[in-house]
């Protein structure tokens, strides 16, 4: 009976594990990025900004339409008021009413409606780079934090075997000092060392469990717990790319990067912004064509025959020739030219820079890369001197000083190594941004 008992607790168990296991949110790399993208709060507003510029851009479309306006209005008139059938003035109290349609159209305008479309068009290009620019700033972020979440993961696992080991030292210790092997004090250094294998095994859990928040908020997840991400997927990336020519990197970067796209839609904004001020000292030619009527109530003819009789068009042309408008359009052209010197050496600016993290990238990932590969070699040369030590005090022929010294080597070595890792991951990662592959 107790048996049976002991097996359906086992069971129990069982599935609560399973659901607890399957009942979490698996995120791959890809995944975090698509979330981190569909979620964030800034690419929300720039995508806002996006549709605010293409209503700016369909106003503009509307300054080729004609402007046509219909008034109407109704009053009253006491006292001496005139007669607008007869014309005569008298005591009394009248009530007419008027309407007319207007229709104006621009014919010419130093063709500033057609350069005013084309800067709309380009400050939608250039909102749809900044949002490009946020994503792409993102997913380096996010890319960031989820090697964070593989580092520390990776480091608990290792607090926990240097946990488990430490407790069978303590173990082999505490049976050589019943045999008189090793003294007191030794002993007492093997129980420090397992306590600070506890408290290193503490420290990097709660490690794991901040980099999983922090990134669980990059992607806007308020069930921490239920949050996890694919530790199977990892694999060190090709390192091919670190023997690439920075200058190839570069080049290929100039047609990607949106921070140098940005500043070259920003140079084509100014320089439309100069042929729009010039515009300013174009003569403007207007059409217009206004069509009223106007009524008498209590009057003996019928509403249709005054309105019919009290038609009138006025219909023409207007010129207008800018003379001097208080240095206005000359300021404006001042600065517009002032304003492309400006984008000029900001582009400039944004390709020198980008060239500087190409080869500070570049420089970062090779010395990341051969770092990795001394930290393997340390680690193995720490891997077998401890394990030559462990047997030698095992046999009591090193004290425990001299032992746990060797094992703090090892330890450490094992710390770099998965450092150095994930360091050269991430920076390999960089690079491959800069040369357009996919995160």
């Amino acid at each position: 009976m107790v048996g049976i008992k002991n097996l359906f607790y086992l069971l129990l168990l069982t599935i609560y594990t399973f659901k607890s296991v399957n009942g979490q949110d698996i995120y791959t790399l890809k995944e975090c990025i698509y979330r981190g993208i569909e979620k964030n709060i800034s690419i929300k507003n720039s995508l806002i900004e996006l549709k605010l510029s293409e209503a700016d851009r369909l106003s503009v479309v509307g300054d080729f339409l004609p402007n046509i306006n219909i008034s109407a209005n109704n009053s009253w008139s006491s006292g001496l008021t005139q007669d607008i059938t007869t014309g005569l003035f008298a005591d009394q109290i009248l009530q007419s009413a008027n309407g007319s349609l207007s229709v104006g159209v621009d014919l010419y305008n130093g063709l500033s409606n057609i350069k005013n479309l084309q800067r709309a068009s380009l400050i939608k290009q250039s909102n749809k780079l900044q949002t490009e620019k946020i994503k792409e700033d993102i997913s380096l972020l996010i890319v960031n934090s989820y090697l964070q979440i593989l580092f520390n993961n990776e480091n608990v696992n290792i607090q926990n075997r240097q946990l488990n080991v430490a407790q069978e030292e303590l173990k082999i210790a505490k049976e050589k000092y019943i045999n008189g092997i090793i003294s007191k004090g030794d002993l007492l250094e093997i129980e420090a060392n397992l306590a600070k294998k506890e408290e290193n095994l503490i420290v990097a859990k709660n490690n794991f469990l901040l980099s999983k928040i922090s990134l669980a908020q990059i992607l806007l997840i308020d069930d921490v717990s239920n949050f996890d991400i694919n530790y199977d997927e990892f694999e060190l990336p090709n390192s091919a790319i670190l023997k690439k020519d920075p200058q190839d990197i570069f080049n290929t970067a100039l047609n990607k990067i949106s921070d140098v796209k940005i500043a070259e839609k920003n140079l084509q904004i100014a320089k439309k912004n100069k042929e729009l001020a010039y515009t300013m000292i174009h003569p403007s030619v207007n059409a217009f064509y206004s069509y009223n009527s106007r009524v008498l109530f209590g009057n003996s003819e019928s509403v249709k025959t005054q309105f019919d009789e009290n038609i009138g068009k006025t219909y023409g042309l207007q010129l207008s020739i800018p003379v001097f408008n208080n240095l206005n359009t000359q300021t404006s052209i001042k600065k517009s030219k002032l304003n492309i010197l400006k984008s000029e050496n900001l582009l400039q600016q944004a390709k020198l820079d980008l060239e500087n993290l190409i080869h500070q990238s570049l420089k970062n990932a090779q010395g990341a890369s051969k770092t990795f590969e001394a930290s393997i070699k340390t680690f193995q040369a720490r891997e077998t001197a401890y394990d030559y030590a462990k047997e030698r005090f095992k046999n009591g022929a090193i004290n425990t000083l001299d032992f746990l010294q060797i094992q703090k080597q090892y330890e450490n070595a094992q710390s770099e190594l998965i450092k150095s890792k994930y360091d050269y991951v991430f920076k390999i990662k960089v690079l491959e941004f800069y040369y357009g592959t996919e995160l």
